[in-house]
């Protein structure tokens, strides 16, 4: 268990692993602070009132509900800057760890646009991420801390059941913005979450090399973790046609979940299972491996080798360059100097 105490920034905490995840980190870990953002803070939404239930739990945890909209950039930046705010004045302890787990989805539409003009997808998952990760840097505590993205198996160029479509970062980049419309709803939906995973999954390495390159946050480390095939997530639930409704209704949580999934996880996927298990090893990585020193991609809590093509370093570049430009990030508003020299 870590002994130093910090703040520990988890977005989508409301969401299925999210809920997980702050059970555990309440559980396990009460000497952090934990500030739990959400799209909607409202007392109407079930997924929060969820997550307020599960705080409510642990009556001495210091836990607090910030609604968020990481399709508004001007509200990340807000909200960067009140967690700043905070901490400087003392009402928060220093960061401990980042973990960037909310997303975006749609397999039933056409790609939509936030008020920024990007891509729905693209700006939840990643650029909002990326906001937020290079404003609060100079506010980790000066013994390190971890940031951690959540990347998925889906960010390998390989066939998927979910999309005939391969995850490509395009010659064009802003296309990854700004992406076309096609009939293939579906198709394209999942292609565009791979995709995210593939730029979140090659940001990574770009990230940890400018923090490693400046004495002061050499001590932060990134990892970006495959949390696993979740077959109980909300997720497939949400935006996503009734076929694969219907199949993570009756045949994944009726069928499968209880008398199969040994065998799936044996002989087919051994990353398949709940989003409990994924909410743990979560944390475990994100807070309690926090001063472990270790970087890179991580499959459960093993290291493992991502796809090559995250390793392509004229491509990091481009996304570092972009992911920067795209979250209105430069040497004014982040403490990491080092990246826009």
């Amino acid at each position: 268990m870590p002994t130093i105490s910090g703040t520990v920034i988890l977005t989508g905490a409301n969401s299925s692993a999210g809920l997980h995840a702050v059970d555990h980190l309440l559980k396990t870990y009460p000497q952090h602070t934990a500030v739990f953002t959400v799209r909607s803070a409202a007392n109407t939404d079930v997924n929060t009132n969820s997550l307020r239930d599960i705080i409510a739990r642990y009556p001495k945890a210091k836990a607090y509900i910030y609604e968020l909209d990481l399709a508004d950039l001007t509200a990340v930046h807000a909200f960067a800057t009140t967690i700043s705010g905070q901490i400087t004045s003392g009402s928060l302890p220093a960061i401990k760890s980042i973990i960037c787990n909310a997303f975006y989805w749609n397999l039933v539409a056409d790609p939509e646009l936030t008020v920024d003009g990007y891509d729905k997808t693209l700006q939840v998952g990643h650029i909002a991420h990326v906001a937020l990760v290079l404003r609060l840097l100079e506010h980790f505590s000066p013994d390190g801390g971890r940031i951690e993205l959540l990347s998925s198996i889906s960010h390998y160029r390989k066939k998927s059941p979910m999309t005939p479509y391969l995850p490509e970062i395009p010659d064009n980049i802003d296309l990854l913005i700004h992406p076309p419309a096609d009939r293939d709803k579906q198709g394209r939906g999942a292609q565009r979450y791979a995709i995210l995973k593939l730029v979140i999954t090659t940001w990574m390495y770009p990230l940890n090399e400018y923090l490693q390159k400046d004495p002061k946050f050499s001590k932060i480390t990134v990892v970006a973790i495959n949390p696993g095939n979740l077959g109980d997530s909300r997720a497939f639930r949400t935006n996503v046609p009734l076929s694969i409704k219907i199949i993570q209704k009756i045949v994944i949580q009726k069928i499968v979940f209880k008398p199969l999934m040994p065998l799936i996880q044996r002989f087919a996927d051994p990353t398949f299972r709940t989003s409990r298990e994924a909410g743990v090893d979560i944390i475990e990585l994100g807070v309690a491996k926090a001063e472990d020193g270790e970087r890179g991609y991580y499959t459960l809590l093993k290291k493992d080798d991502p796809d090559p093509a995250v390793l392509d370093k004229e491509r990091q570049r481009i996304i570092w360059e972009k992911s920067a430009e795209w979250a209105k990030i430069n040497k004014d508003n982040t403490a990491l100097k080092v990246a826009f020299e």
